[in-house]
Parts: structure tokens; sequence; C-alpha cells
């Protein structure tokens, strides 16, 4: 009964996987999942016998990849071991982690690797709140790109966003503080341009309708709200020039140097030079340590069926999942790791 259960639900919910972006406001009665029926080529899947469960996950908005790919990623737990996962759309990183530490409203969620780490320490945007240590990594997903996006050609550094309108996400997301971060970086903050908090897909609306000078999103590139803001209007990258670059790596060793190629975007033929953070599944610290086996195995030895379903399957690896996570995994986790060649570090 509880395969037919889980089979009607993933055949209700494969509809809702259109959107790709970052943050929005919560939308608890939101569930997305993957496809019911797969193309005759998927390759085969591993299921894996698990105790029965019932989690929650945020992700981010509706516009989102957070969205999108945890809903990619929790339909396919759903539909092959008892595991139930309902994918529900959110404020983001940082709304993520106090729905699973403070509000306990989450399960499991999709932060970035830096807004985790904060809250982790109790640092940067923490540092008032104290520590968050209520909860665990499974693994790290795919690369995040910060992306300054303009349709105004005039605005070529970063130091070209002074008085402009710019969005900076929603308070408290990842794209928030990836902002503060690299305006710091520029001898900048908030009170040097006129912020604008908004989601991924307002903000596109924003630029298209010339309501704002400059938005930043970060999310993995090409992003699809800037794909459709490319087929209207002309839109332009600004990069981190080398000096601000070595500054900022220097001052949050949490991102990498990243190049996003000539072409990614219509009409955006030259490279543009910005940096990455590592989107990541976690769970609250108390999860079964058999679920999260479960849930981290379906993932990783499904990787070629779930990039079917998904572009971002396509970066899913061992190696991406377990490198330069500053924060405790699961036991879970670990012990499928250790089964695989990899230690990661835990917490008693």
């Amino acid at each position: 009964m509880k395969k037919l259960i889980a089979l009607a639900l993933a055949a209700v919910m494969v509809f809702a996987l259109c959107a790709c972006g970052s943050t929005a406001a919560p939308a608890a009665d939101t569930t997305v999942a993957a496809p019911a029926e797969k193309p005759a080529d998927t390759p085969a899947e591993t299921t894996v016998a698990t105790p029965s469960a019932k989690l929650t996950m945020g992700t981010g908005g509706e516009a989102g990849t957070y969205y999108a790919f945890g809903g990619v990623l929790g339909g396919y737990v759903t539909q092959n071991t008892d595991i139930s996962v309902n994918v529900v759309s959110s404020g983001g990183s940082a709304a993520n982690i106090t729905g699973i530490v403070v509000d306990g409203i989450f399960d499991l969620a999709t932060v970035q690797s830096d807004v985790m780490t904060y809250a982790f320490n109790g640092t940067n945007s923490f540092a008032e709140s104290g520590a968050l240590d209520g909860f665990r990594v499974l693994g790290g997903l795919y690369a995040e790109t910060v992306q300054i996006v303009t349709t105004n050609p005039d605005i070529k550094t970063v130091a070209d966003l002074k008085g402009k309108n710019v969005c900076v996400g929603d308070v408290g997301s990842g794209t928030y503080f990836n902002a503060v971060d690299i305006l710091a970086a520029y001898g900048m903050t908030l009170d040097d341009i006129k912020p604008k908090y908004e989601s991924f897909g307002a903000s596109t609306e924003s630029l298209r309708d010339g309501k704002i000078d400059a938005a930043f999103t970060t999310a993995g590139a090409p992003t699809p709200s800037i794909v459709d803001l490319a087929t209207t209007n002309s839109v332009y990258l600004v990069s981190i020039d080398d000096e601000h670059m070595a500054g900022l790596l220097e001052a949050c060793p949490w991102y990498a140097s990243y190049t996003i190629p000539g072409g990614t975007y219509k009409g955006l033929d030259t490279d543009a030079v910005t940096v990455t953070v590592k989107a990541t599944l976690v769970c609250r610290a108390d999860l079964d340590d058999d679920v999260a086996y479960a849930i981290v195995s379906t993932i990783f030895n499904n990787t070629d069926a779930i990039a079917e379903l998904h572009a971002k399957g396509a970066e899913l690896s061992l190696d991406f999942a377990t490198d330069g996570i500053a924060v405790p995994f699961a036991k879970g986790a670990a012990a499928f790791y250790a089964e695989n060649g990899i230690t990661v570090d835990t917490v008693d």
C-alpha cells in the first residue's frame, strides 16, 4: 500500500518542477517531486530498504534552483525508499537553518555552505543569535555562482553600484550575505547602495521593468530567470577584478573564484569573473542514522538517473559532496561515505 501511495503522490507532483532560483516567502503547502514515469533510457535505479519516515524539506523560492532540484531529490527519495519527503518553498538558507534548529518545521533543507558555516559557528550574521548547531550535513550538491546582473551597460564594476538601486535578495538569504561580503571587499556596505529585498523572480521582473539597476543572484549558471530576462533585455554580468578578488578570498575563504563563460546568456559574449559557494543538503542533528544513510545512498548511487530529471544532477559526486565542508556530517551520511573510502567529520 505504501508503494502505491508513494507512486500516486509522485504522479500528482510531477508538474511542479518548472521553477529555478533561490529565495521567497515560506509556503508550507507546496510539494514537488520527481516524475513518476522515467524515460526508457534512464539508468537503472538502486532501491534502498529503509525505515518508514515522513520528512519536510525546506528549499528556496519557487523561481529558484533550490526549489526545483530539491523537488527532484525529494521526489526521487520518496519513489525509491520508504521515506516520504514533502518539499516546500522557503525564505532560503538562513530561514532553512532556523526552520530546522529553532522552529522545528524542517527535517531537511538546502543551504549555502557559507551561511551554514556562519550559523554553526555563531559568526558573521549569526553572531547576535549565537551558534545554531542542531543540524548536520548530508552532502554538497552543486556549485552556486554569485552573479551580479544588470541591464545598464555603464555598470561595469562593483564600485559602480554605489548609489544605485540594487536587489540583494531576501533579508537573511544566502544571496543577501554574498552581496554584503562582495560589497565589503570593495570597501562598501549596504548603506552605499539603495538595497532592495526581493526574491529571484521578483528581482528579474524589476530589472525588466527598470525598477532596479542591478541584482545579486546566487544560483547555478545559466540561471533560468536570467536566461528569460536576456530574451527581452540586454543583460550584463559585473565581474570582480583581480585585486578585489584576492581580498575577498582572503577575508572569506569559503568562496572560490569562478569564470562564467561568454555565451552563457544571450548577447553576452565576454567571460565574467565571480565567486561560487556550495549548495548543500543538511538535516536536523537527531535525524535517524538509517534514514540519513538511505537518503545519501539513494541520491549518490543514482546520480545518472537524477541527472535525467534535472541538469544539476550531473554535478553530483562523492568528492564534491564531501570536500571543503566545515560543518559536521550526519553519522548515517558518514557511514555511506566511509563505505566509499571517504572519511568526513562527525560529532558525538
